[in-house]
Formats: structure tokens, sequence, C-alpha cells
């Protein structure tokens, strides 16, 4: 397993077991102080393990080299499993909201107490905190997987104010005990924003949508080889962590065939090394014809 990968599962294992706190404080606080906005969030909070896991056992395989059956690589399952990191939030904002409304047509079941307030702050602490390292390691590995899920852990704690709020408000204000459960509301809604943001790149990866950024990007490096000519339908596409790119680069059509040979490694090499995360480059090959009166036309 690589370097990248063992980052991945380390820190993937860490907020599995903050996950594992978090979620077991927040529904016992939610029971024994009466704040059904902690119970719903304690949901979420357990929903990261269900995602933790299944970003530990990805990375198993998205990591594994090609082989004879995935001459390409394994890269597109990280794409799937975001997929299904969306998808379990989904669910879990469907459930939330869904409680939320069964909360307001309930009516008032007595105020929450302050300490569930205290718990919805640790949470929001914790799980910003598991946030920013996840998101780091994610960066530096360039997994969007791991990226998502790091983002579950935002979500978890952003979600985690309202939650405060709503607590307080029901507390102190005793005729806003409504508030609680539009606590759990608004958890739901920001949760749905965040299956969006998260779901949207997979998808594009999925179904091989171009990224016009990274083939301006890798236009640039082709177009600064010596001997290029002229490059045109630079294409790239996500792949997993990296990037795939195909070009056609025309070249002065008296090349011999093993000069424009050579010639097209020349720019594969500087796409490769230029930074781009590009890790694989398909070049065709064109001949230009000259137009120059003092030069005439030598190709056939």
């Amino acid at each position: 397993m690589s370097e990248a990968a063992n980052d991945i599962r380390k820190v993937t294992y860490a907020g599995m077991a903050v996950n594992v706190v978090i979620a077991v404080l927040k529904f016992v606080g939610g029971i024994a102080w009466n704040s059904q906005a902690l119970i719903a969030d304690a949901v979420h909070s357990a929903s990261d393990m269900i995602t933790d896991v299944a970003v530990i056992v990805g990375v198993k395989y998205w990591d594994a080299p090609a082989d004879e059956e995935h001459p390409y690589g394994h890269g597109k399952i990280q794409a799937l499993v975001t997929l299904f990191i969306g998808l379990m939030l989904a669910i879990v904002a469907f459930e939330l909201g869904k409680h939320s409304v069964e909360s307001f047509l309930e009516g008032n079941k007595g105020r929450p107490g302050m300490i569930a307030f205290a718990v919805a702050v640790v949470s929001v602490v914790l799980k910003e905190w598991l946030y920013r390292w996840t998101r780091a390691v994610a960066k530096r590995v360039k997994s969007p997987a791991l990226e998502a899920n790091a983002w579950h852990h935002r979500s978890d704690a952003l979600s985690s104010v309202p939650v405060a709020i709503a607590v307080s408000l029901s507390y102190f204000i005793p005729s806003l005990w409504w508030a609680d459960a539009a606590g759990a509301m608004i958890v739901a809604l920001f949760i749905l924003h965040v299956v969006w943001e998260i779901v949207h790149p997979a998808l594009q990866e999925l179904t091989d949508a171009g990224i016009d950024d990274k083939s301006v990007a890798v236009q640039k490096v082709a177009e600064g080889v010596a001997g290029v000519k002229e490059v045109h339908h630079c294409r790239a596409r996500r792949y997993g962590s990296a990037f795939h790119a195909d070009l056609h680069v025309m070249v002065d059509c008296s090349l011999s065939l093993v000069a424009a040979h050579e010639l097209s490694h020349q720019v594969k090499d500087a796409i490769l090394a230029a930074g781009l995360d590009v890790v694989d480059v398909i070049i065709h090959i064109e001949p230009q014809e000259r137009t120059d009166p003092a030069h005439p036309q030598t190709c056939s």
C-alpha cells in the first residue's frame, strides 16, 4: 500500500474513533436532557462512521496498481466511494427532516437541559479539528473521497451550531420550544447542500466531463515545447486523484516520422513534469503545411 493510502487510513481511523465518542455523547445527552436536535445530530455523527468505513475499505482498491482487467488503474473507485458518502448524507438529511416535522406536530415535550448545549459545543470543536486535519491530508494526497469525508466532518461540526443555539433558546425561553425542532431542520437543509458539493464532482468524473482550466493549462505547456507549431483539441478529465489528457499537436510537415515521434515524447514529458497532476497523455501528431512563399511546400 502506498504512503498516501497509509495516510488516508491513519486519519480516517482517528476520525472513526472521534465519531464514536461524539455520537454516543450526543445520543445519551439528547435523551437525558430532552433535546430532539441533539438526538438528530447524534444520527448525523453516527453516519460519519459509515463513511469512514467506506474510505478505509475503498482506498485498498483505488490505490491498487493497474492490472490486465483494469489497464487504466482503479482510480474511479474513489468517485464511487464519494458518491456513497453523498448518498449516506442525503439519507441522513431526509431522516432528520422527517424527524423534525414529527417533533413540530407532537408539540412541546419540555425544554432541553443546558448540558445538551455543552455537548453540542464540544462536538463543534472536535469535529472542526477533525475536518481541518482530514482535509489537509486530502489536499496533500489529492484524494477527492477523503476530502468528501472531511466535508462530512465539517457538516457535523457546523450542524452542531444551530443545535447549540436551539437548545439555548428552548432553555431560556420555554415558549420557543419549537426552536429545538427547527434546529434539526436547519441541520437537514445544511446537509443537503453539502451532498451536492460532494456528489457533483464525482458525477462529473464518472461521466468523463471535461475540465476546462486543466485543458488550458495542458495546452500552454505543450505550446511551450520547441518544435510545436500549434495545439488544438486539447481535453482533460479527472481520474481518481489525478487527470488524463489528450491533444493534437501540429509540427512542421518536413519532420521525419522519427523526429515527430521524438517531439511527441518531449511534449508528453513536459506535461507530466509540469505539476498539473496529469498522469497520462495521449498525443496525436499532425503535419502543418507551409504557407510561406519563401519556403515552398515540400510535404506530400
